[in-house]
């Protein structure tokens, strides 16, 4: 059994250093794709909470929302907004969620959120239809991979070049005008492979636009096309060179505003009609180019030099009367009244809507050196790496004025930016880490390093031409983490971890000179089980902030009532539980199984220092933050044959601010809906290169108010039906 441990030992030592980044196979011309974590397999090892969806596990529900997706995730949140997953608001254990900007978002290892150190708001996300794989990591090893280390990393796989000449085809339809097409082909001959990839997806949306013949809908497109050269297996030097070339774009008929309680409980999926010319219309290009040098058999150098380009323009209603339409919302609801009809249709004054018109430029080079060397009778994992980036984001936001007369927009007068609607915001940053991994006996210790220097500037100016400017903020963040964490093997089966690590989140950059990044200690324990039919994690965690911030914006203003710059909240701590399970619970004779699939987050956070401004006090909670959160997925399935499954998601109500829950507080429009989700999913292998499937989502039509953010009451996504086909070549 010693023997049979240690075995075990070297061979994760293996799969850890061959999933931190590209390397050699055995098979000539196979580049694997860029992963933090590897097969589900390899998280028995990892000294915190590590979780693997595979290609496998995603084909088998179709689901192009990622907000589903990470359903089966432990500790991870999310807030709905738009019921399709465009703009996603992720969070990791409490970490916040507004616009997933507390969490290090990547792509193939590579950051993805338009300016992830200067505005990290991820306005841009990719399809999640095309997704290959998707890895969740937290805890010492988070560290790694910055520059959020507060609460984890979620890295999205792209489709890989394939090993030999292949492709795909998978066509969709479904209710409301859904049409999906996603397709790719690749090849590898001699030294040389490529793939070229596509991924459409449109509809005409769920929500009906009063007194209006547009649609809700959205029209996303995703296009990739890969380049890999390796140097032939005689070569001296062993090297690969793998280019990434990405272009996206959107049209989505979206919108800030929401509904007063008393129309969503009329009908969830109206949209005033003040709202009917609001658009966001975005593209993104990305280019990176990925190298690997392997100089023996221990050690490789893995280094990628990077650059995205995002432009969008969000016109949207902004404010009415001269109010936010947060506010006016709340007032309506509160009062109902004139507000009320006015978001009816009344008669109105001084409609504002915005152009929020941005350029985003994300562009880095990062090297991670990985060397495997023993001393005396510990094997030893180390690596090495550092990044440069640079991001910047440019604001060019005019207005124009409507009033509205007998329900419909009447054109008044445009007014061309000034102050925080012209303004550039950059940031320069150097990241440097150190991980090592010792195997000792039963034993795997993980020691990490993470340093980060980040330097932030913006400006704005007093005038549109962009002569004189009016402000300036300057701000800087250093700071160097640490984090320890063990693994015990106890046998081949059973694991038991322990963690401790450094959590760190820069201040974006409007912030003024002097504050602080948001700064915690994580701490973690407890135990895994893993077998071939079944696997469990159960893992305890408790997260002590020194200085929780946010990066205020419109869709999250902060509790000061700020739309931009960083407010510090203080100290707060979050504690939960995380259960995931997965297992094969019967297994016939004919090869007929039945799966089960269960994740549990339990989390309780809380402030526990009033701020400086008293906006935020010692007892609040942490907004979007539910206390209990699960997920269950079972049915049938024969392999290669047919499934079916369905999943069944329970989402506690949240509070949504701060205040919620002080004595005396008002709660009535202060809180989401408790809901649960049911989605089914059939297919049927016409043979071993065809399948067709139809899945229905929210089965049981249930409706409630799942966010009251940006401004309003929001529902998820009604019952929609869909059919598809797929076809591999």
């Amino acid at each position: 059994m010693l023997l049979q441990r240690r075995l075990l030992c070297c061979a994760i030592a293996s799969a850890v250093a061959a999933g931190a980044a590209p390397a050699f196979a055995d098979q000539a011309n196979e580049l694997k794709p860029v992963q933090i974590l590897g097969d589900r397999q390899n998280t028995f090892s990892v000294s915190g909470s590590a979780h693997v969806l595979s290609n496998e596990d995603l084909e088998e529900k179709e689901n192009t929302d990622v907000h589903r997706m990470l359903r089966d995730v432990p500790g991870v949140y999310f807030q709905e907004e738009e019921g399709y997953g465009l703009r996603p608001n992720i969070g990791i254990r409490g970490s916040g969620r507004d616009r997933s900007s507390k969490v290090s978002l990547m792509e193939d290892g590579v950051l993805i959120a338009p300016a992830p150190y200067a505005a990290p708001a991820a306005y841009y996300f990719p399809s999640a239809g095309r997704f290959y794989g998707i890895e969740v990591l937290k805890g010492p090893d988070t560290l790694r991979y910055g520059p959020f280390t507060v609460g984890g990393a979620i890295n999205f796989l792209s489709t890989p070049i394939p090993a030999r000449a292949s492709g795909m085809v998978n066509v969709e339809g479904g209710e409301d005008g859904a049409q999906r097409a996603h397709a790719y082909y690749g090849a590898t001959e001699g030294q040389f492979g490529f793939m070229l990839e596509a991924h459409q997806q449109r509809t005409m949306g769920f929500k009906d636009i009063d007194r209006s013949n547009r649609d809700s809908g959205f029209d996303k497109r995703d296009y990739v096309a890969k380049l890999r050269w390796q140097a032939p297996e005689t070569a001296d030097i062993q090297q690969a060179f793998e280019l990434k070339l990405e272009h996206s774009s959107e049209v989505s008929d979206e919108t800030y505003l929401g509904l007063t309680d008393r129309d969503f409980e009329r009908d969830a999926n109206r949209r005033y009609g003040m709202s009917d010319i609001d658009q966001m219309d975005n593209d993104r290009d990305a280019v990176s180019l990925r190298h690997t040098l392997v100089f023996d058999e221990n050690t490789q150098l893995n280094s990628v030099v990077y650059r995205n380009e995002f432009n969008r323009n969000w016109y949207k209603l902004a404010s009415v009367e001269g109010q936010g339409i947060g506010g006016f919302v709340a007032d309506a609801n509160a009062n109902g009244g004139a507000k009320q009809a006015i978001l009816r249709g009344a008669d109105a004054d001084d409609l504002v809507f915005k152009n929020n018109n941005r350029e985003y430029v994300s562009e880095g080079v990062q090297t991670e050196l990985n060397h495997r060397f023993q001393t005396g009778s510990v094997d030893n994992d180390l690596i090495v790496g550092a990044r440069y980036h640079q991001d910047e984001v440019d604001r060019y936001q005019p207005t124009d004025t409507f009033d509205q007369r007998n329900g419909s927009l009447v054109y008044q007068t445009s007014t061309l930016p000034t102050g925080g609607d012209n303004r550039l915001e950059n940031a320069d940053a150097m990241s440097a880490w150190i991980i090592d991994h010792a195997y000792i006996g039963d034993f795997i210790v993980t020691g990490s390093l993470r340093y980060e220097n980040v330097e932030s500037k913006s400006k704005r100016w007093g005038d549109p031409a962009r002569n004189t400017v009016s402000a300036r903020t300057e701000n800087r963040n250093e700071e160097l983490m640490a984090g320890l964490g063990a693994t015990w093997l106890l046998n081949d089966n059973w694991s038991v971890l322990a963690g401790v690590h450094q959590g760190f989140a820069p201040a974006g950059a409007s912030s003024k000179k002097g504050t602080d990044a948001e700064k915690s200690v994580n701490y973690e324990t407890g135990f895994r089980y893993w077998n071939e039919n079944f696997s469990a994690d159960v893992i305890a965690f408790y997260s002590d902030y020194e200085n929780t911030i946010q990066n205020c914006s419109i869709a999250n203003p902060c509790p000061n009532g700020n739309d931009s710059g960083t407010q510090s909240f203080g100290e707060s701590e979050v504690r939960g539980l995380e259960v995931g399970l997965n297992s094969v619970v019967w297994e016939g004779d004919s090869g007929l199984q039945a799966p089960v699939r269960l994740t549990y987050t339990y989390t309780d956070g809380e402030i526990t220092k009033d701020a400086d401004d008293l906006s935020v006090l010692d007892g609040d909670v942490l907004p979007y933050l539910p206390e209990h959160l699960a997920s269950l997925t079972f049915g049938l399935e024969k392999p290669a044959a047919w499934s079916a499954l369905m999943s069944v998601s329970h989402t506690e109500g949240m509070c949504i601010d701060n205040s919620c829950d002080r004595p005396g507080e008002v709660t009535t429009f202060k809180r989401t809906s408790d809901y649960v989700i049911a989605d089914v999913v059939a297919t049927y292998h016409v043979n071993s290169d065809m399948e067709v499937y139809a899945k229905v989502d929210n089965v049981f039509d249930d409706q409630e108010i799942v966010s009251r953010d940006p401004a309003g009451a929001r529902p998820n996504k009604p019952r929609t039906g869909y059919l598809g086909m797929k076809v591999r070549f």
